[in-house]
């Protein structure tokens, strides 16, 4: 059981950098590649319905975290509490962008949000960044430092490489002027991804040292783990509903 639980916990945060990477990365390159409102308009439609999917991995890596691994949650938050406040401002005015910049007409009114929306990706990028060199380092220095500056530049720019690659699959030839197969995608989600996978694989040790109680583990698992098909089975139709196969401006109306 703590070996499934510790795979759980591993298998949520690779497919959070996995999925979310892509918006992530698009987000940070919305000034560069929408030079125009339309071709803005055309990258946030692109990214735009699978936000909500890819967050729900995030959600239920801190419920994991929480209760599976309770004294490595108040760990965590103590020792990465800058990084997190960060994080959480920057998910905020990523996700206000996305849900405020057509609210309003006008050039200024979506400007500013998009702005919000590059802002909050690259707060997202360099805080994840930040705080997985932190983790390697057991949480003895500082958060914030020269270190992990360099990893939030690594973690950034492998969500950059996603986020172009996931664009140049959705919209082929259009805001990137190229076109990428599947396959390209899946192996820039791997990039994106092995950041936080070679992280994990260092630490599993510690982790297993300080999972919660075998009773703890079993009622998790008999309340959590028959959702899991669910959330798996939502994330496949999202990506399937929204391929470039299907017009690329079927976006929720919120957005």
């Amino acid at each position: 059981m703590d070996i499934l639980w510790t795979g759980v916990l591993a298998l949520l945060l690779i497919g959070y950098f996995a999925l979310e990477g892509s918006g992530i990365g698009a987000g940070m390159l919305l000034p560069a590649l929408g030079r125009t409102q339309p071709d803005r308009d055309r990258v946030v439609a692109a990214m735009a319905p699978f936000v909500l999917a890819n967050e729900v991995w995030l959600v239920a890596v801190a419920g994991v975290l929480f209760g599976a691994f309770p004294s490595i949650e108040g760990e965590v938050l103590s020792g990465l509490y800058p990084l997190v406040v960060t994080l959480l401002v920057s998910w905020i005015l990523r996700d206000a962008g996305l849900w405020f910049r057509r609210r309003l007409d006008g050039h200024a009114w979506r400007a500013g949000w998009d702005w919000m929306i590059c802002l909050g990706s690259y707060g997202l990028a360099l805080s994840w960044g930040m705080a997985l060199v932190a983790m390697a380092g057991g949480l003895s220095g500082p958060p914030i430092g020269l270190p992990g500056l360099g990893g939030g530049l690594v973690v950034a720019a492998a969500f950059a490489l996603h986020g172009w690659t996931f664009l140049s699959w959705r919209l082929p030839g259009q805001v990137t002027g190229a076109s990428r197969t599947g396959r390209a995608l899946l192996a820039s989600a791997g990039v994106a991804a092995l950041p936080v996978a070679v992280l994990l694989a260092a630490l599993a040790p510690w982790l297993l040292e300080h999972i919660a109680p075998s009773g703890t583990l079993n009622v998790l698992s008999v309340m959590i783990l028959p959702f899991a098909p669910l959330m798996l089975g939502a994330q496949v139709w999202v990506w399937r509903t929204f391929n470039p196969r299907r017009a690329t401006d079927r976006i929720p109306s919120f957005f």
